[in-house]
């Protein structure tokens, strides 16, 4: 049976505008992520009202993501399930800093970074490859849990990534080219271990030039 899952990213918080990583550090939704935020429980809503299905919200524990979410369950009378697994990968010591501070601070690490090594490990990190793995086996069980129903997933642009990637059969140091939008509806089907991208980066609930694509301009590292 197919399991549809929305992927939703957090809206925007002030370390996104500054390209500054955030990881598993638990910034707040910035004014403009959190009427992102309401704009985006407004669509869904609507879409319910006009025949849509969402029979569960789960989301990341970290602020940025539960504050995305909350109003979308409160809009629906659902509650949050929240996941610590469905996090952000974890950059370490790299977190706090935008890409020019790290290559500063760490110029080995930076140079490692630029390198998309999969294995390579941010000092006190997670490796891609490790962090791939956890949001896949995340997402495992959400499937299980509703086969043949439809939830929303509410976290963070690496997740998104992982999610394309898995999805797509993409390798994990290919470089992206696609978008991880502040709070871009992603639909993936599941069906029998497959995925399948029915949408990818649907904002048309915001006014789409206010909305950018915060990847970084010489990381290798996805959006956050």
């Amino acid at each position: 049976m197919t399991t549809q899952i929305l992927f939703i990213r957090h809206g925007e918080t002030d370390w996104n505008r500054a390209k500054r990583i955030q990881g598993h550090i638990d910034i707040p939704l910035a004014t403009t992520g959190v009427d992102q935020a309401q704009r985006l429980a407004w669509r869904i809503a609507d879409d319910v009202k006009h025949g849509a299905r969402l029979d569960a919200i789960y989301s990341s524990d970290l602020l940025r993501a539960l504050q995305t979410a909350q109003p979308i369950g409160d809009a629906l009378g659902l509650p949050l399930q929240l996941r610590e697994n469905l996090r952000e990968r974890s950059y370490g010591a790299f977190q706090g800093h935008d890409s020019d501070e790290i290559a500063l601070r760490f110029p080995d690490e930076y140079a490692q970074w630029q390198t998309r090594d999969p294995a390579f490990t941010p000092p006190a990190g997670e490796s891609q490859r490790v962090f791939y793995h956890r949001i896949v086996h995340a997402i495992e069980p959400l499937i299980a849990a509703h086969p043949g129903g439809r939830i929303a997933c509410v976290a963070h642009g690496g997740v998104l990534d992982c999610v394309r990637r898995f999805a797509c059969g993409l390798p994990l140091d290919a470089p992206r080219d696609y978008q991880l939008l502040n709070t871009s509806v992603n639909v993936v089907d599941f069906d029998d271990g497959h995925a399948t991208i029915v949408s990818w980066a649907d904002i048309s609930h915001l006014d789409a030039s206010s909305v950018a694509d915060d990847g970084f301009a010489k990381a290798a590292a996805p959006g956050r």
